[in-house]
C-alpha cells in the first residue's frame, strides 16, 4: 500500500515475469568434436561421486567415438573445482591413467570451453525462448552436433598459442 492524494494518478503495476531457470550442462570435446554432452536434473549438484559417474560416461564415449584413444592416453583439462580435485576423482583418474593438463587458478583464458565454446553458444541462445527444459537441451545438443569440424580444431589449436603466451609471461596472462 502507498499513501497518496486522492487526485494522484493510479500507481503503475509492473508485470512480474518468471526469472529464467538455469540448467547445468557438461560438455567434453576434443579437436574432432563433442565426446559427451549431458545435463543435470534440476536441483542436482556436482560432487566428486557425480563427477566420477560423468567420467565413466566420458570413458565409454571415448571408447566408442575414438577407438584406440584410451590405450594411447587421455589428457583431460579441467579447473581446480572441488569435484575435480577431490580424493575420489583423483583416485578415478589414477585408476585409468588419465593425465591432467594443469591450469592456473582463475584462468578462463586457458580453458577452450570458456574462450571458444561458451561465447558462440550464448549468441546462439540469445533472445530464444523455449517451452521447457527438454526443448532447450535438444536445441543445444543439435547446435553442438552441427558445428563444423574446424570449429573444434581451431579451439584446441588456439590453446597452444594461449599456453605459450602464459609461459612467456611467467603465468601472467589475460587474453582480451
Amino acid at each position: 500500500m502507498t499513501w497518496k492524494h486522492p487526485s494522484s494518478p493510479v500507481a503503475k503495476k509492473f508485470k512480474v515475469m518468471r526469472s529464467a531457470k538455469k540448467i547445468m550442462g557438461t560438455v567434453f570435446w576434443d579437436s574432432r568434436g563433442v565426446l559427451l554432452f549431458e545435463t543435470l536434473q534440476p536441483g542436482e549438484t556436482i560432487n566428486a561421486a557425480r563427477y566420477c559417474q560423468t567420467l565413466d560416461k566420458l570413458r565409454e564415449a571415448i571408447r566408442r567415438k575414438r577407438p584406440g584413444q584410451l590405450t594411447n592416453g587421455v589428457i583431460l583439462q579441467h579447473d581446480n573445482a572441488t569435484p575435480h580435485t577431490a580424493r575420489g576423482t583423483q583416485g578415478w583418474l589414477e585408476k585409468y591413467g588419465w593425465e591432467i593438463l594443469p591450469q592456473p587458478p582463475h584462468s578462463p583464458n586457458l580453458a577452450p570451453s570458456d574462450y571458444h565454446l561458451f561465447g558462440p553458444l550464448k549468441r546462439e541462445l540469445a533472445g530464444k525462448r523455449f517451452d521447457d527444459d527438454e526443448e532447450l537441451v535438444d536445441h543445444v545438443r543439435k547446435w553442438l552436433q552441427n558445428l563444423d569440424g574446424n570449429f573444434f580444431r581451431e579451439g584446441i589449436y588456439s590453446m597452444v598459442r594461449r599456453w605459450q603466451k602464459c609461459v612467456d609471461r611467467l603465468g601472467c596472462y589475460i587474453e582480451k
